[in-house]
């Protein structure tokens, strides 16, 4: 195998969701890995944060509207969900501060967190203000569409 095979390989890899692969001739044994630590990108695109009208899972959940998941939420406490499916990462880089911290204010338009959705970083901003209270997942973590991800009161 040429040394441009392999570089295609590499490239190849790089721009799917395949972790690693390994090839296997006669020849050669050729064994490729992605690292786990996220890339992040310069780029970032802004999602507004906003409740849908007639959505299943609101953007917003109020103690009439929200599903009782574990525990039900005091009447005094909104939440703050995901847009999208995607990674959580509370930070614009690994060495950065995180957006929100508990106890911190946040005004509607702030950005609270990055969700990475197909090698894409978006910035993802409230639509309500308050304090966070809690944050409810943690960097990394995979969050669904309507996840709960910070407590506000």
């Amino acid at each position: 195998m040429q040394i441009e095979h392999i570089k295609e390989l590499i490239t190849l890899l790089d721009q799917t969701s395949v972790h690693e692969m390994e090839l296997e001739t006669p020849e050669f044994k050729l064994s490729l890995k992605k690292e786990a630590a996220p890339q992040f990108a310069a780029t970032h695109t802004p999602i507004v944060h906003a409740a849908p009208v007639a959505a299943p899972a609101p953007a917003v959940a109020t103690e009439q509207d929200a599903a009782p998941t574990s525990a039900p939420a005091p009447s005094n406490l909104r939440t703050i969900t995901s847009p999208m499916v995607g990674t959580f990462y509370s930070r614009p880089a690994p060495d950065k501060d995180a957006y929100v911290q508990v106890g911190d204010r946040v005004e509607a338009g702030q950005v609270v967190c990055i969700l990475e959705a197909m090698k894409l970083f978006n910035d993802v901003e409230t639509e309500i203000s308050g304090e966070i209270v809690e944050i409810l997942v943690a960097d990394g973590d995979l969050v669904e569409y309507g996840q709960a991800l910070f407590s506000v009161k």
